[in-house]
């Protein structure tokens, strides 16, 4: 019975994945996720001390470090090579590194240079780490493809100008790469979190203490009651990533608690001792 129950809770046993961004915040988490599930992971971050310490809590023989700026092409087809070569394969790439630029409401404040560097990274990024995670894929007529987009990639008004084009931006490379893939196999999807308290939340509103920034994402969500962690945006990712996603591709999954489909302006359905 121990042995049953255990394969049934480790939905990734056997499978490698890749994690940009996996060295804090919910790339960390996923990555911790994973090898609870069964996975071995390759964290590639541009944070060394940190993806090299979470490694050794995760276990060397689980998880190891490759630093890699995901705006460079070569460092992204290294860490490809580096986890085919440790691991012999490369089953789930997940594209979660981005950042975000400071939130000026106007956009004549916005500077050029901040734009292009938020869209360097977010939307550059995610298409190197598709493109060399395909070129080891699709001979192998197998993998899947995780891409982290955000709320704002289909609601405005959440984010930077900067923010939000570049989640749009995901959101089509993951369209454009299911219908491509998919002739292989290969599923490609993203995912699309409510704000929550990670490290790139924390420098975009100015605040450090994670109750108070908590406090401040509830009182806008629509979900009462529960507060998005990034463990639930891990759970989501492993979904996508697990075999109970097989025939899953081309979508964006919402985690946030209805916040993307909820118009405020209206007032419907409000009970007054809510």
């Amino acid at each position: 019975m121990a042995s049953i129950l255990s394969g049934v809770l480790r939905r990734l046993e056997g499978k490698v994945a890749l994690i940009t961004g996996g060295a804090s915040g919910i790339g960390e988490c996923t990555a911790k996720t994973f090898i609870k599930h069964g996975a071995k992971v390759v964290i590639a971050d541009v944070q060394d001390d940190l993806g090299h310490a979470v490694c050794e809590v995760l276990g060397p023989s689980n998880c190891t470090y490759v630093h890699c700026d995901v705006t460079n092409e070569n460092h992204i087809r290294d860490a490809v090579d580096k986890t085919v070569a440790t691991q012999g394969k490369l089953d789930i790439m997940f594209n979660n590194a981005g950042i975000s630029d400071n939130s000026k409401a106007r956009v004549i404040d916005n500077e050029k240079a901040d734009f292009e560097r938020v869209l360097s990274i977010n939307v550059t990024g995610v298409f190197l780490g598709m493109k060399h995670a395909a070129r080891v894929m699709v001979p192998a007529k197998s993998g899947c493809i995780i891409s982290t987009a955000s709320i704002s990639s289909q609601v405005g008004g959440a984010a930077s100008h900067a923010y939000c084009c570049s989640k749009h931006a995901v959101l089509g490379l993951t369209k454009n790469l299911a219908i491509e893939l998919g002739q292989f196999g290969i599923r490609v999807n993203c995912l699309a979190p409510y704000a929550l308290a990670t490290p790139l939340a924390k420098k975009f509103i100015g605040l450090n203490d994670d109750e108070v920034l908590e406090n401040a994402m509830n009182s806008f969500a629509n979900l009462k009651g529960v507060t998005l962690k990034a463990e639930d945006v891990a759970n989501a990712a492993l979904y996508l990533a697990s075999d109970e996603a097989r025939y899953i591709s081309g979508h964006n999954l919402f985690i946030d608690g209805g916040f993307s489909v909820y118009n405020s302006a209206f007032h419907m359905f409000q009970y007054p001792d809510a």
